[in-house]
């Protein structure tokens, strides 16, 4: 009997399936490379990007000023030195406030600092009387410490001079992107009709960050009227340097409320004990979760198709790429990152980022967007 060797199986013929899976790993690779490498590249040029993405954002909620002027027959020039003076007159009250804010918090910090040692103290006997150990004591002791106050009051200058710096570039790269977004109106018939796609993505951006920061500004202005006044009405010290933290603390999703609320808690806790601690956290509880818990998110949802995970993320990724402006342009930065990265290919990405337009059709038609350029 004779050993027969086992038949061969016939191969399947290629079909060229596993050449295009490993073309696609390969892109995927890349993809994930040349990602890690931009976010490098952003990191170490942080001081420079972060002004850069300010006046983007800047530039794209002034830019719609510039269609009524041209209709009613302005120049070019004289529209685009419109849209500059705006911007430069939103950056001025900005920093207005913000030195204000700095100014008084400094000289606040030097007169409450006899308060602020016994509230220490306080706090740290009490720790060590309900039994927390002497370590957990020293550490919120440490935390409150006088003398990090004074620090940061100190180093105001310092914080000033980067600010002055970073203004210089806001300012400059204002009037260059202004100026451009005049000619971004010709980029239909300087490349055909099949850049319109890309063109209607971009106003369809622009029109959302636009919306954004309206919705979030409007709010924030109420919160900060209602917690400044509320804050007066208390006794507690600068009410006006609390309300204007609480506008600016307003564009931050999620965790905004919370860095708005420490200061003015701690200081109520300083100057008031712990009944008045509890009444500002009441009010400020009270306040913000009416307004920017249950009826903001309803404005915003239009404008911005993002899940609460992604926002929440975005706040913490931004910040640690670009600095603490990014925590302000997280939204934005994640809108058109989402736009760069993902664009029409994978519609169940785009779902899993919070756009609801991919799971179901809008109930009613879009708002119109300016066709004369992706700016508008």
């Amino acid at each position: 009997m004779t050993d027969q060797a086992p038949p061969v199986p016939a191969s399947a013929p290629d079909d060229g399936s596993s050449a295009r899976d490993g073309g696609a790993s390969l892109r995927a690779g890349v993809t994930v490379i040349a990602v890690l490498l931009v976010l490098a590249a952003l990191w170490f040029a942080r001081e420079l990007v972060a002004p850069l993405a300010l006046a983007v954002v800047l530039v794209v909620i002034v830019h719609p000023i510039r269609h009524p002027l041209e209709r009613r027959g302005w120049p070019r020039w004289a529209a685009t030195t419109v849209v500059i003076a705006v911007a430069y007159l939103i950056l001025a009250v900005l920093a207005a406030l913000l030195v204000f804010a700095g100014v008084e918090f400094a000289d606040l910090v030097v007169d409450v600092v006899d308060e602020l040692q016994a509230a220490v103290a306080s706090v740290a006997a009490w720790l060590a009387s309900v039994g927390l150990g002497e370590q957990l004591a020293d550490a919120t002791a440490s935390a409150l410490d006088p003398s990090a106050l004074l620090d940061l009051a100190q180093g105001l200058g310092g914080w000033l001079l980067g600010f002055l710096t970073a203004a210089f570039f806001v300012l400059a790269y204002v009037i260059f992107m202004a100026a451009d977004a005049a000619r971004y109106r010709r980029a239909e018939r300087a490349f055909g009709a099949g850049i319109r796609p890309r063109l209607d993505r971009i106003r369809a951006l622009n029109s959302s960050v636009r919306r954004y920061y309206v919705v979030n500004a409007s709010f924030g202005a109420i919160v900060a009227v209602i917690d400044g006044l509320a804050l007066w009405a208390l006794g507690i010290p600068i009410p006006a340097v609390w309300a204007i933290l609480a506008f600016v603390t307003n564009f931050i999703p999620n965790i905004g409320f919370v860095l708005g609320l420490i200061p003015p808690a701690v200081l109520a806790f300083v100057v008031g004990g712990v009944p008045l601690l509890l009444v500002v956290i009441a009010v400020y509880s009270v306040v913000n979760v009416v307004l920017q818990v249950l009826v903001q998110p309803k404005f915003v949802s239009d404008a911005v198709d993002l899940s609460l995970t992604l926002s929440f993320f975005s706040v913490v990724f931004w910040t640690f790429v670009i600095g603490p402006l990014g925590a302000i342009l997280s939204i934005p930065l994640t809108l058109a990152a989402r736009e760069a990265l993902l664009a029409d290919r994978d519609g169940w990405l785009r779902w899993l980022s919070g756009n609801a337009a991919i799971s179901s059709p809008p109930v009613s038609p879009p708002e119109p967007l300016d066709q004369d350029s992706p700016a508008g």
